[in-house]
């Protein structure tokens, strides 16, 4: 399934997508996209049979999408993990580490599939397309073999990244956190619809350049291994977000780098999942 929120006359709703329609999820039980997510196989089961049974809805064209899960409890995101950014960051200066290379996106960054990224005070102003994991069972000490049953579905994510204010601090987290700078969506695609999310294209487009063009199978650290390596420090708990990295191709890599400016629109793409696309404000 694909599962959305959605802003319709002014009210917010969930919803599953069945074609290029709606079926509202109002009456099914749930009153958030975490809830369904707590509530693990038995919840999608009840969602799965109230939308097989359930007249469609408003055109998807007709609503608002926002940000398909409520503000989540952790956003984590990996450094470095496809070996062409790696080279990249090389050139920044940005140390090799040992390990995997993981630091925070603040929660209110978060916005929806269509949203503008507003640039803030960044005169850096980047992209980067990713793969998106919403973890769907609490997580500690989870083995790589077992990982992947504690995903519970997967969205395309935009990692904006203000690069004068990343290197503010080690951690990266300031130049990664600015408001509006977390777009995700358009949807939550269940983990059923995705059998390997190690074979997945991702791409992304600036006013329709190709910028970025990889698989998920050239990762370093591969979704799994992610799972299990931050599950053996803390737990992760349901609707937890994990981006998974970018590939090369971005702004601050070009030589000479080219940063985003206003008006231009930025489109992410990973193949099974779906696509997001946003303008910079200004």
């Amino acid at each position: 399934m694909k599962l959305i929120r959605y802003r319709e006359n002014g009210t917010t709703h969930l919803g599953a997508v069945r074609d290029d329609r709606i079926v509202p999820l109002d009456d099914a039980g749930f009153p958030t996209m975490l809830s369904i997510v707590e509530g693990g196989a038995d919840a999608l089961a009840t969602v799965r049979g109230f939308v097989d049974a359930a007249q469609a809805g408003p055109a998807l064209a007709d609503v608002t999408l926002l940000a398909p899960i409520e503000r989540p409890g952790k956003y984590l995101a990996i450094g470095m993990n496809y070996a062409k950014h790696l080279e990249e960051a090389d050139k920044l200066g940005v140390k090799r580490s040992a390990h995997q290379v993981w630091f925070n996106k603040q929660t209110t960054c978060l916005s929806g599939p269509y949203d503008d990224i507003e640039p803030g005070v960044t005169e850096k102003l980047d992209y980067e397309v990713e793969l998106g994991a919403v973890i769907g069972r609490r997580a500690k000490g989870v083995s790589e073999a077992d990982a992947l049953d504690y995903v519970f579905g997967y969205f395309v994510a935009n990692d904006v990244s203000a690069r004068d204010w990343q290197f503010h601090t080690p951690t990266f987290t300031m130049g990664k956190s600015f408001d509006t700078h977390g777009p995700i969506g358009p949807w939550i695609v269940t983990a059923d619809e995705v059998p390997d999310p190690q074979a997945l294209e991702l791409r992304c487009y600036v006013n329709g350049e190709l910028r970025q063009k990889n698989n998920t199978a050239t990762m370093i650290h591969s979704l799994p291994k992610q799972i299990a390596y931050l599950s053996t420090a803390f737990t992760l708990e349901p609707g937890d977000l994990i981006a998974t990295g970018t590939p090369e191709g971005v702004g601050v890599g070009m030589e000479p780098p080219v940063f985003l400016q206003p008006g231009d629109v930025v489109r992410c793409e990973v193949d099974g999942v779906g696509a997001i696309e946003n303008r910079v404000a200004g």
